[in-house]
């Protein structure tokens, strides 16, 4: 068996929430399956788990796109199926608000609007403040609710929210969703302790 790897599951895979995605993890320290791009997601959740099983460290960002397919779409079938695998740990998830006709939601954990500030209420595309507190609708993001994710982010579309999170302002709103799940996960105090166990 493989040794499990540290997973952050994002529910957009558009040209722009890549380079998101791929400053993040370099800043962070992170990394980023840049593979897992695709409007819909185009590789099944087998190929995701092999390239995230490849990569030399963690923790591991991947993008699951749907781009808005009725009930489970792609994405949303490959992020059930690596959230679930046995190798992989998965520390939080990134909810995407979308426009989305079919209405899908998830709860949320916290949000983060456009202008970095938290938020108890889920957030739009935009990334303005919503009007239902904990939930964040979108169109990859109905089957996180069925899963057992410890932390969920709500945000806006991922590289855009009116140019506020894009990469040449720093993606400041992608990374702060990175750092709250691992923070809120434990993922940096169990590294440390492990250090310690390791002296």
């Amino acid at each position: 068996m493989p040794m499990k790897r540290h997973v952050i599951l994002i529910t957009d895979g558009d040209k722009y929430a890549r380079e998101a995605v791929e400053h993040t993890a370099k800043v962070l320290g992170c990394r980023c399956i840049s593979q897992s791009e695709g409007n819909p997601t185009q590789l099944s959740g087998e190929e995701l788990v092999k390239f995230i099983q490849q990569t030399p460290y963690d923790p591991v960002l991947v993008m699951f796109d749907d781009c808005g397919f009725k009930g489970k779409g792609p994405g949303e079938a490959a992020l059930e199926y690596v959230a679930t695998h046995p190798s992989i740990n998965v520390l939080g998830a990134i909810a995407v608000a979308s426009h989305s006709s079919f209405r899908e939601w998830t709860r949320v954990d916290v949000s983060i609007d456009q202008f970095g500030e938290l938020t108890e209420y889920g957030v739009d595309k935009e990334g303005l403040a919503d009007l239902e507190i904990g939930r964040i609708s979108g169109d990859t993001v109905y089957v996180l609710d069925h899963l057992n994710i410890p932390v969920i982010v709500g945000v806006g579309d991922i590289g855009k929210m009116r140019g506020l999170d894009k990469v040449e302002n720093g993606s400041p709103i992608t990374t702060k969703a990175v750092e709250i799940i691992l923070e809120r996960s434990g993922y940096h105090r169990n590294q440390s302790e492990r250090k310690k166990t390791d002296l």
